[in-house]
């Protein structure tokens, strides 16, 4: 399965997977869209990202962290 950008849920699981140790309200915006372009099964635009899907994949990262 290819991630989109739109894939909030799943990116979140992957994160936390990926990074297991780290506690999603410390990552930074720049990283988390690397970290997200970085995944295994991502296959989207780099560039079609912006701050409001950013957040939404790191409310859901929060929310499965806790």
């Amino acid at each position: 399965m290819s991630l989109k950008w739109t894939d909030s849920q799943d990116i979140a699981l992957d994160l936390l997977e990926a990074y297991p140790d780290t506690d999603p309200k410390t990552v930074r915006f720049t990283d988390l869209h690397q970290w997200i372009c970085a995944l295994e099964d991502f296959d989207d635009d780099p560039d079609a990202s912006n701050e409001r899907i950013l957040e939404a994949i790191i409310m859901v990262w929060m929310d499965e962290y806790e």
